[in-house]
This record gives structure tokens, sequence and C-alpha cells, in this order.
């Protein structure tokens, strides 16, 4: 079931950038298109409280690598600052796993669309060539700017969190049940 939940987490992230290919408008046709509303987040958390650490780290991180050879590759600061954030909402989600409660997971998708927004935000201005000014004036302008992307990328990240953590637990709730009637029947 989880790496169930992971394909899905993959194919959802490329789903928002094949809607005008030829051979695969059809299938994703039918998938929102908006911007930065994205399940890699939700997948690195997930992964983190469900996986071993290395394989919590290495996956949010293969869906990206991967993804992006379809997508398209892009500036190698801000795509490592990209993959650095899902890093460390990975390891949000490693402490998640001792500490899962609703309250919390909810916290760490926050905290994560926090770290993403601030750390891939910071390297657009910082990087070379960037379209905004070294200055504070300039950063100031790549954050206010970024706002809408970064309300997307909350509603993305909280969204498909509820679906990764509630098809799980839901899935866990329904075999325990299973389970237990079955023994009852045998007894």
């Amino acid at each position: 079931m989880i790496y169930f939940l992971i394909f899905f987490g993959f194919i959802m992230r490329i789903a928002n950038h094949f809607h005008d290919h030829q051979l695969l408008a059809p299938i994703f046709a039918h998938f929102p298109n908006i911007p930065n509303f994205a399940p890699i987040g939700a997948l690195a958390l997930f992964s983190g409280v469900y996986l071993k650490k290395r394989y919590a780290l290495l996956i949010p991180l293969a869906a990206m690598i991967i993804s992006d050879y379809f997508i398209g590759f892009y500036n190698p600061y801000v795509m490592a600052s990209v993959y650095l954030s899902f890093l460390i909402i990975g390891l949000i989600g490693s402490w998640l796993k001792n500490h899962k409660s609703v309250l919390n997971i909810i916290s760490g998708s926050l905290l994560g669309s926090l770290t993403f927004f601030v750390l891939t935000n910071f390297t657009v201005w910082a990087a070379p060539n960037s379209y905004y000014p070294q200055t504070l004036n300039g950063l100031i302008d790549c954050y206010v700017l970024a706002l809408p992307f970064f309300k997307n990328t909350i509603s993305g990240d909280l969204f498909y969190v509820a679906t990764l953590f509630g098809t799980k637990e839901l899935s866990d709730y329904i075999v325990h049940k299973f389970y237990a009637r079955k023994r009852q029947t045998t007894e």
C-alpha cells in the first residue's frame, strides 16, 4: 500500500506537466493544473513517517529526479534548493514517526511548506543571473511575488498529506477490523 501511494504521488507530480502532450493528454487532461499544487512535499513527509530513514530520504529525491527527467531540468541552484527542502521535509517526517498525531502531521506539513517557500525563494533571489536585484528590495520582491505560489504549496501539501495519510490510516483500520472479525469467527 505504501509503495502504491508513493507511486501515486509521483504520477500526480508529472500529471501537471502533460496536459498538452499528444499521447498523454487524454490521460492527464482530467488532473488539475495548478502551479505548486504538487504531492512531493506530502510524499517526503509520508515517506519519513512510514519508511526507514534511508528510504524516506531517497524516495522523494528519486521521484524528483525521475519526474524532472520527464518535465525538464532547470536552474541547478534552484533545483538543489528544491531537493534540499524535500530532504528536510523527509527529516520532519522521520521525527513525526515517533510523534504521530493529526496536529503534528498538519504542523509538519505546514512547516514543510514554509521550508520549501523560504529556501527555494531565497535561492531564486541569490542565484547567479537572478531576475531579482541582489538587494533587500529584490529579496522582498522575490518573496512577495511568490506568495500566490506559496498559497498553492500549502493547499497542495495539506491536500496530499490528507490523501496519503488518510488512505494509509483508513486501509490499516479496515485491515485491522477484518482480521479482528476473522479471529472472532474462528474462535
